[in-house]
């Protein structure tokens, strides 16, 4: 099977949208008709950015629309009557992924470098006692479309499958064996289901 094209520029900034900003993130404020207080600048190691006038505004973890809110509100009045502000995220450190299912400890996890499914599972302390690792899905939007493929860890490890890219929002699913889920809560359930014995 073709594996899930990246997403490209274009997808990524469409993800920037609803993207949360976060330290060392590298953002533009532009103010409308105030040339002299756009600024371009890192989002520091606590998360804040400053701005000329408005001073330091914490915008780790505010999505773009939430920061462009809160400053606007800052410089409103006091410099600027109707400040119309825009945040462009430039270049993005803090992307994540997500992963969920059949693994030890799902969440949301940072992308730092270069991210494959394998490394991506192991971020979540690997799979589970009740993972099905032939069935693991990786979500990804492209072109504001919902897609996903299907991976077989197993062909991957052993060699046979190329260890395909995780991206910035992606989220991955590591299947279970229902099989196995089953019994374990039956025998959890009945504890002498098993041995038929008179």
């Amino acid at each position: 099977a073709e594996a899930l094209p990246p997403p490209d520029q274009q997808d990524m900034v469409k993800n920037f949208s609803n993207y949360r900003i976060g330290p060392g993130d590298k953002i533009k404020v532009a103010v409308f008709g105030a040339d002299e207080l756009t600024r371009e600048g890192v989002v520091d190691a606590a998360g804040n950015f400053s701005l000329p006038l408005a001073g330091s505004v914490t915008a780790g973890g505010k999505e773009p629309e939430q920061l462009e809110q809160e400053m606007a509100t800052k410089l409103a009045g006091r410099y600027v009557k109707n400040p119309q502000i825009t945040v462009t995220v430039l270049e993005a450190v803090s992307q994540t992924f997500t992963v969920d299912g059949s693994v030890r400890q799902p969440g949301v996890y940072p992308i730092t470098g270069r991210m494959t499914l394998q490394q991506a599972v192991a971020t979540a302390k690997g799979a589970d006692e009740f993972a099905n690792v032939n069935n693991v899905v990786i979500f990804r939007t492209l072109n504001n479309r919902k897609m996903a493929d299907l991976f077989r860890l197993k062909d991957i490890r052993s060699g046979r499958l190329t260890d395909p890219d995780i991206y910035n929002n992606d989220i991955v699913v590591v299947g279970e064996n229902a099989t196995k889920r089953f019994f374990k809560d039956v025998t959890g359930a009945f504890p002498l289901l098993g041995s038929f014995i008179p």
